[in-house]
């Protein structure tokens, strides 16, 4: 029995789409093949940045021949209604058979509908599939009208036995399917002829592009550990910046970089984010001390000079964005909590419930009220709830909403608030 490869070869998907994507062309391309006669033994599906694939082992060849029954009228019924139904199966009365359908003989209409060919079937169950797609977000090009993530350039579509492949031919909006892919887009684009998945695999993995997004982030976690291990440092684990990562690279490089002495006195938390969230990198810590002293950027090309002008690039971003960070520290540090707290006067926290700074004082109110029922000081209870949301007005949280309560922490500490106050700030907006 036959395998079916399909991939689907565009500009960039964005990295957040890609599983799921990835699942939906399973799901589609299975679902339309099942309904309309084909069964199958394994089907698994790939993203990268510019293309999703999808592989089924032993496909049907065909669908079964399809037997469909019809009751008529009986026998004994009006001629006018014999020839109607003849009309509406298109058989002659020769061609219906007789049987006994409860207390009397009725006309049955019996036709057999032969099966399909394979590669008619995954023709239009596919274009129906790339038509349809879901999308969270879909755009149009050129004058076509079809619709996708990114622009679509290719089709690679195979139905493949022991003894060959073939092309299931197709178009879509002038695409034509075919057997061709491309590799990397910088270090191997030259078209790649391809017949199965484990010819697809193998040539796509020698022109620099690894399908497999789990192979991609292992082999991301695997060199950042080996290049940390190395300088005493250790990676940082944040699975789902790793996932991400992994959506924006079919050749995975990764490079270490250091971060500049003048920026290690910043919280941990800060340097994480601000590299999480502008840089996509990974953050190296210090496993004696605790610091962030150094960050994983993964490139998606080998260079001559082994990635020394991109670190160099990387390097110059980031120390414009822990600039921003260490402003934004340095002035919240010459903020007190109580005046940062007076500020959330005018931020709203519900039209008909005041502002932030009136939900403060009811929860303040409840904190001393309710303190001496679980055995806590009244006047520490107080404090706390007065301070903990005080951080919402610093310059760090509204540039990285995520740090809230953990900025409130540093702010209390730094402060010399009571330790039970800066916890709570950390701690309250946990479940």
């Amino acid at each position: 029995m036959p395998d079916l490869l399909l991939e689907l070869l565009s500009e960039e998907i964005p990295a957040r789409m890609q599983a799921r994507a990835a699942e939906d062309l399973k799901r589609l391309v299975t679902g339309g093949l099942v309904e309309r006669g084909l069964t199958y033994a394994q089907a698994a599906a790939f993203a990268t940045p510019r293309r999703l694939t999808l592989a089924l082992t032993d496909l049907s060849p065909r669908s079964p021949d399809l037997r469909e029954e019809r009751k008529g009228p009986r026998t004994d019924a009006p001629e006018a209604a014999v020839e109607g139904f003849l009309r509406s199966t298109g058989l002659t009365r020769d061609q219906l058979e007789i049987r006994a359908d409860k207390k009397a003989q009725a006309f049955f209409a019996v036709a057999t509908r032969p099966g399909r060919e394979a590669a008619g079937i995954v023709a239009e169950t596919v274009e129906a599939t790339v038509r349809d797609f879901p999308w969270p977000k879909s755009m149009r090009w050129g004058t076509g009208a079809l619709r996708w993530v990114r622009p679509l350039h290719s089709i690679l579509c195979t139905l493949s036995t022991e003894i060959g492949a073939d092309v299931v031919h197709f178009e879509i909006d002038g695409i034509v399917a075919g057997d061709v892919t491309h590799g990397h887009r910088f270090m191997a684009p030259d078209p790649l002829v391809v017949r199965t998945f484990e010819d697809y695999a193998n040539k796509l993995r020698h022109a620099f592009v690894h399908i497999d997004p789990a192979e991609r982030a292992e082999q991301i976690a695997h060199d950042a550990a080996q290049l940390a291990f190395a300088q005493g440092l250790e990676v940082v684990e944040d699975p789902a910046l790793l996932a991400e990562i992994a959506g924006l690279v079919e050749w995975p490089v990764v490079l270490m970089g250091r971060i500049e002495e003048r920026f290690l006195t910043l919280p941990p938390e800060v340097l994480q984010t601000s590299m999480k969230a502008h840089q996509k990198f990974l953050s190296v810590r210090n496993p004696g001390s605790g610091r962030i002293e150094g960050y994983i950027v993964v490139a998606n090309r080998e260079t001559a000079d082994h990635g020394a002008a991109i670190l160099a690039g990387n390097a110059r971003v980031l120390a414009a964005r822990l600039s921003d960070a260490a402003f934004f520290w340095k002035n919240d540090l010459a903020t007190t909590l109580d005046d940062m707290a007076a500020k959330l006067a005018a931020v709203t926290f519900h039209n008909k419930l005041g502002s932030q700074a009136d939900r403060i004082a009811r929860i303040a109110a409840l904190a001393r009220e309710l303190a001496p029922a679980v055995g806590a000081d009244p006047d520490l209870a107080e404090r706390a709830a007065r301070l903990a949301k005080a951080d919402l007005a610093s310059q760090m949280v509204y540039e990285f909403p995520e740090l809230q309560g953990v900025m409130g922490r540093y702010y209390a500490e730094r402060a010399g608030e009571a330790a039970e106050v800066a916890t709570a700030a950390a701690e309250h907006h946990s479940p």
